[in-house]
């Protein structure tokens, strides 16, 4: 059986809002080898843009993240925060993707997160031994980067403008929850 997602499809909006959407343990029967092998960084940072966007229609805050093998560049784990929705401090994007990848080396993979990391999620990525995390936007957020770099963590900036849009527009509309996302309660 042909996958939908092949050597012939068009890398689309609407083929990676399938794989932003679609349970990462499924993707293999949407997308085969060909088609993945063709999804660019910037393809991979807009899935982490719409896991953002699907954040924020929840109610959420507007974070989504990709995991990535780097051998064969399937996707291995992706999230978005769902600190709103499941009442939880620390389901961030990173955590949520991390936690659908399960137990593996990580050392092998990207990290692709539609904003940069806070302080928890980059010591999470560094603890895990990620060996790479390419941020979609410093322009609303930014910090960690050196402290990534400095525990060895290859750091690209890749920023998307539709994920620097969302934020903006999040953080205009929900000053408390960006700041309780960051921060806690105070």
């Amino acid at each position: 059986m042909q996958s939908l997602l092949n050597e012939k499809t068009q890398v689309t909006e609407a083929a990676l809002k399938a794989i932003a959407h679609m349970p990462t343990a499924s993707l293999s029967a949407l997308m085969d080898e060909a088609f993945i092998r063709r999804l660019s960084d910037a393809d991979l940072m807009r899935v982490a843009v719409l896991l953002a966007r699907k954040s924020y229609d929840e109610g959420g805050c507007p974070i989504g993240a990709v995991i990535i093998d780097n051998v064969t560049r399937r996707i291995v784990g992706k999230g978005h925060n769902t600190l709103v929705q499941e009442n939880h401090p620390y389901n961030h994007g990173e955590t949520a993707a991390m936690r659908d990848a399960g137990r593996l080396d990580f050392s092998q993979t990207t990290l692709f997160t539609s904003l940069s990391p806070c302080e928890i999620c980059a010591t999470l990525l560094h603890m895990r031994g990620v060996s790479r995390v390419v941020v979609g936007d410093i322009t609303n957020a930014a910090g960690t980067e050196a402290l990534l770099r400095e525990k060895g963590v290859q750091v690209d900036i890749l920023e998307d403008t539709q994920g620097i849009t969302l934020y903006a527009r999040f953080r205009e509309e929900n000053p408390e929850l960006e700041r309780e996302d960051w921060k806690g309660m105070r």
